[in-house]
């Protein structure tokens, strides 16, 4: 017999001090041994890893101005890159999204539905935390039809990259 389990119960069921054995803890069993603390923890809710939201790595923080600047040099190359990246940190992260992978056949096939899904995940993220969202699925409009003024694409990109540098930043990334 081991150590760690306490000596069966005797046939008085008022115990030895002549009261009633307390009544089992949530997800414990009658006459079952005790179990471990980590064991005793409510049921986790879909998308909540360890019983809090974003308890996934805390992602890196990009210099928009550097990223605009690796777009234009890889002649947008980069943009695969990068979404690839967010995408996939922000899954390890939260547990919710569509990933990296996904993100990127989504980038290389349907490169136009990408602003609107990082801007929507972004969001998410601050969403989930109970905060006000400062991007959203609409701010991928800057994009596109926003690129027939030039700038749009430049506006959202520094909106939802900002948005998602100063989330992490809120959570102790350097940047």
């Amino acid at each position: 017999m081991s150590d760690q389990y306490p000596p069966p119960p005797s046939s008085d069921p008022t115990g030895p001090a002549g009261s009633a054995p307390p009544p089992p803890q949530w997800g414990e069993t009658p006459g079952a041994p005790p179990a471990p603390a980590y064991a005793s923890a409510p049921p986790v809710a879909p998308g909540q890893m360890g019983g809090q939201m974003g308890a996934g790595p805390i992602g890196e923080v990009r210099s928009t101005g550097v990223a605009v600047l690796l777009f234009i040099v890889t002649f947008g190359i980069y943009g695969w890159y990068y979404w690839y990246k967010v995408h996939e940190e922000m899954k390890q992260h939260s547990g919710q999204g569509i990933g990296g992978a996904v993100a990127l056949i989504l980038a290389i096939f349907v490169g136009i539905v990408m602003p609107y899904l990082t801007s929507a995940e972004v969001g998410g993220l601050y969403k989930r935390r109970g905060q006000k969202e400062p991007v959203s699925g609409i701010t991928g409009l800057w994009y596109f039809p926003g690129i027939f003024i030039l700038v749009g694409p430049i506006i959202w990109f520094v909106k939802t990259n900002g948005a998602l540098n100063d989330y992490w930043k809120s959570l102790g990334a350097q940047g």
